[in-house]
């Protein structure tokens, strides 16, 4: 028998607020960002402890990533946590601006 992690709920873009978030057994999740012409710099990703350990930063972090990739934008990771994403996941080391 394996446990596995319950599903992350659906990651929404607050575009208003520069904002990627998601609620996970009430609590609020989030990664945040300015936007500099084409370029995003992730300035922030927090998740309460509460609901730490399921992943829940890194999949903030992958949905970022992959609307940078289709709006065209470079990314700086200004986030200790974004940072070391990039440098472990090389497949979005193209959109380090």
């Amino acid at each position: 028998m394996s446990l596995s992690k319950p599903p992350i709920p659906d990651i929404e873009h607050d575009a208003a607020a520069n904002r990627f978030q998601t609620l996970v057994d009430g609590q609020r999740a989030v990664l945040d960002y300015e936007l500099d012409g084409g370029v995003m710099v992730i300035t922030h990703t927090g998740v309460p402890e509460a609901i730490g350990g399921r992943g829940i930063a890194a999949a903030l972090t992958r949905f970022a990533l992959e609307h940078a990739r289709v709006a065209g934008w470079k990314v700086i990771p200004a986030c200790a946590y974004a940072a070391t994403f990039m440098q472990r996941h090389g497949e979005y080391a193209d959109l380090l601006g």
